[in-house]
């Protein structure tokens, strides 16, 4: 009884959620973002971490060193990750913005829709990210720095995305005959996301993202061993392909709601079953009193 009343808790729980889920996309690409900043960015170059023994050791074993970097009075989480690839191929992979979806945990769509510049290389990027059953969509302005070997991104603040604030940092360092990699990131949700979406984005956003990159440019190198020019996939500005993204926001929304009608079919099944198991009790009952 217990059991089953907890389970039908949980159902109502994530259909409300599953519910709510197509409603909350605020992202807006025609209106500015509430804000203009809240979180302070990161500034390119040598992050400047010592690292000790045991960090050394770690990151001779293929396995991500974690550690804490400050930005003016904040501390903020900052992951290192030894790469077998030269450093062309490591910003080859990074750079990739419009292959996203093929690569990052969790992303949906990832396109740039704005390139210019060359040092800083300004790239702005539209993505959709997928979490439980919460889709969100953002705009990035990353600030690409070849000379300082970095790469660094808040919002793009001309356009409402789902995320409060956002703003990280990329610095490739050569390191024997492949690469080491630092990185960083800082997002502030709105209210209205559920704190499981958080805990999974905050638990795990640092060593996905440089796990993600240690396998494509490490394939990579593996597959093209001559190095590579480090602008690969990066200088092209490619279409919005508005036609392609409205069919991804179709089939995402009949996602949504055919795992609404599941969730709404189990929950009718629950509450007949939690009725059923009132009524054998109320009848229990009546024959003890008889």
């Amino acid at each position: 009884m217990v059991a089953r009343t907890t389970l039908f808790a949980f159902l109502v729980a994530l259909f409300l959620l599953s519910l709510t889920a197509p409603f909350t996309d605020a992202a807006d690409a025609k209106s500015p973002h509430p804000h203009s900043g809240k979180v302070p960015p990161f500034k390119p170059g040598d992050p400047k971490v010592k690292l000790n023994k045991k960090a050394l050791k770690l990151l001779k074993n293929g396995k991500p060193y974690q550690t804490q970097v400050k930005t003016g009075n904040r501390g903020r989480g900052l992951v290192v990750q030894d790469i077998a690839a030269p450093p062309s191929v490591v910003w080859d992979t990074i750079l990739n913005f419009d292959n996203y979806a093929k690569m990052v945990p969790r992303t949906t769509y990832s396109k740039n829709y704005g390139v210019s510049g060359s040092n800083p290389r300004t790239i702005k990027t539209g993505m959709k990210i997928g979490v439980v059953v919460t889709k969100m969509e953002f705009f990035i302005k990353h600030l690409y720095y070849p000379r300082k070997s970095s790469l660094v991104w808040t919002l793009d603040y001309s356009r409402k995305s789902d995320i409060d604030d956002s703003v990280g940092f990329w610095y490739v360092a050569k390191e024997g005959s492949g690469s080491r990699v630092y990185y960083s990131v800082e997002v502030s949700m709105f209210d209205w996301v559920p704190n499981i979406v958080m805990d999974i984005l905050s638990k795990k956003a640092l060593t996905e993202a440089t796990g993600w990159v240690k396998k494509e440019a490490e394939k990579a190198a593996k597959a093209s061993p001559a190095p590579g020019d480090g602008k690969k996939g990066s200088t092209s500005s490619a279409p919005e392909a508005d036609g392609a993204s409205e069919q991804d926001d179709d089939r995402t929304l009949a996602r949504r709601w055919a795992m609404v009608a599941c969730i709404l079919g189990l929950l009718v099944v629950n509450l007949w079953l939690l009725f059923e198991s009132f009524e054998h009790d109320a009848q229990a009952g009546r024959k003890k009193r008889d």
